[in-house]
C-alpha cells in the first residue's frame, strides 16, 4: 500500500497538469490511454492504484514516480 500523502500529491499533480492542457478528464484517459475510472480514482487519492498506470498518466507531463525512502516523519503501513 502506497503512503495517502505520496498519493494525494500525485492526484493534485495529475489533475492541476489535466486542466492546465485544457482536458476533461475523459480527454485525458483517451489521450493516454487509461480508462476513465482509472484517472478519477487517480486524481481522488486512492492508495491501490497500479503504479505502472500511475506513471503512464505521469508520463502525459514528462514527469514518473519513483521510490524513495520515507522520511523520518512517516507513518510505516502493514
Amino acid at each position: 500500500m502506497y503512503n495517502l500523502g505520496v498519493m494525494n500529491s500525485i492526484a493534485r499533480f495529475i489533475k492541476q497538469k489535466r486542466k492546465e492542457a485544457g482536458l476533461t478528464q475523459e480527454e485525458f484517459a483517451i489521450r493516454s490511454g487509461l480508462g476513465l475510472r482509472f484517472v478519477r480514482e487517480l486524481e481522488q487519492g486512492k492508495e491501490t492504484v497500479r503504479m505502472d498506470k500511475v506513471n503512464q498518466a505521469l508520463s502525459m507531463f514528462g514527469a514518473v514516480a519513483i521510490p524513495g525512502r520515507k522520511s523520518d516523519g512517516e507513518k510505516e503501513e502493514d
